[in-house]
């Protein structure tokens, strides 16, 4: 999953995000920063009664639940495919990078991006795109 400050230059790039099912996001500056959401058609807890097997509970909301939130207060975590998707054309090659750090290369027509995560050198392959 990509870091927030990745997230964060993602945007400030000018990446636009349009919310769907399966999407994660982060929500900084609330106290929240340590927490990262997924958007989802409906909740499903997994309750642990002391007394039987674990159940999995299909919940309509939470109880501690935000009332809203504007999408542009939340930052999006693209995840690996996604960004893939962004790439198009463009892409030519992931790889594996030997370490230490091991890591991982995307490979376009304009250079080679690499971090410590697949996802992350995808997004700066991004980046790279946007600018």
């Amino acid at each position: 999953m990509l870091s927030l400050d990745l997230a964060l230059a993602l945007r400030a790039a000018g990446l636009a995000w349009s919310p769907r099912s399966g999407d994660a996001f982060m929500v900084p500056g609330r106290d929240l920063d340590d927490h990262v959401f997924v958007l989802s058609d409906m909740v499903v807890e997994a309750l642990h009664p002391p007394d039987g097997p674990p159940i999995l509970a299909f919940n309509g909301t939470t109880e501690w639940a935000l009332d809203s939130l504007e999408a542009d207060e939340a930052v999006w975590l693209p995840r690996e495919d996604q960004l893939r998707t962004l790439l198009g054309g463009s892409f030519t090659s992931l790889e594996q990078v030997p370490g230490p750090p091991e890591g991982y290369a995307v490979t376009t027509p304009s250079g080679r991006y690499v971090d410590t995560s697949a996802d992350a050198a995808y997004a700066r392959a991004v980046l790279a795109r946007l600018g």
